[in-house]
């Protein structure tokens, strides 16, 4: 295969899916992970020029290592992984939930940390390559709702400092890419959708192009290893007592 390819977990809606899209537009080989979304990563794979589907239930890390390593064995030139799989469920700072937590904490962050290892191991590529870890504009502004995601979101951030100080190809680079509000989330209705997006410091809407955009130069490897990319219009320079759905509904 003469493209370099780049894998995107969660790539078959919402934002992996805007990333994928972007990815596939500037040449690159789309490798689509999904879980249950089959249907839709198969319509997706059709659009692409360059594009093939995966599956693996990110909630059992054995399976994501073994995608990883069926993948890393077939394809000449893998030089990106995007850990952008996630799993958003509500609970707070004063009731944890003890299965929203173990939900989020092996989706959120034990998968793509191990991905991230066997990635690291086994993919091949002779320009280097490229982990980007999707994490959130929480893990600078901290509220306590959605506990459990915001706890698997700052363990991510830290494990992408750790791979990076780990890693013992210098020509590979570990990078965190932090957006702000930017699809509706959770039980948002329209209009508290559009209210959320905008409270921010520049209080503008930050567009899924823009994160994909971010990815695409990260992808290129300019930064030092271990950066992380806040893609937010300035909501994690903010200090906000709650998430930004609950501000927007009361």
């Amino acid at each position: 295969m003469s493209r370099p390819a780049v894998l995107v977990t969660g790539a078959a809606r919402r934002l992996g899916r805007t990333i994928a899209r972007a990815f596939a537009e500037q040449g690159w080989h789309v490798i689509i992970h999904y879980g249950s979304s089959r249907d839709e990563a198969e319509v997706l794979a059709a659009t692409l020029s360059s594009a093939q589907t995966v599956t693996a239930d990110l909630a059992n890390v054995d399976q994501a290592i073994e995608m990883v390593e069926n993948l890393a064995q077939t394809i000449s030139d893998w030089r990106v992984l995007v850990n952008c799989a996630s799993v958003f469920e509500l609970d707070d700072a004063t009731l944890l939930s003890a299965d929203v937590f173990y939900r989020a904490m092996r989706i959120n962050t034990q998968a793509p940390a191990a991905m991230a290892q066997a990635f690291l191991g086994q993919a091949k590529s002779a320009l280097g390559r490229r982990v980007i870890n999707v994490s959130d504009q929480k893990i600078a502004n901290i509220n306590p709702d959605f506990f459990s995601y915001t706890m698997s979101k700052t363990a991510l951030a830290a494990a992408t400092t750790m791979l990076s100080m780990a890693r013992t190809n210098p020509r590979d680079r570990v990078y965190g890419l932090a957006p702000g509000a930017i699809l509706a989330s959770h039980d948002q209705r329209e209009e508290e959708t559009e209210r959320s997006h905008l409270m921010n410091l520049l209080r503008r809407k930050t567009g899924a192009d823009e994160i994909a955009a971010a990815a695409l130069f990260l992808a290129e490897g300019w930064l030092e290893s271990g950066e992380t990319v806040f893609i937010d219009s300035g909501q994690h320079l903010l200090s906000q007592p709650r998430d930004v759905l609950f501000l927007a509904r009361d």
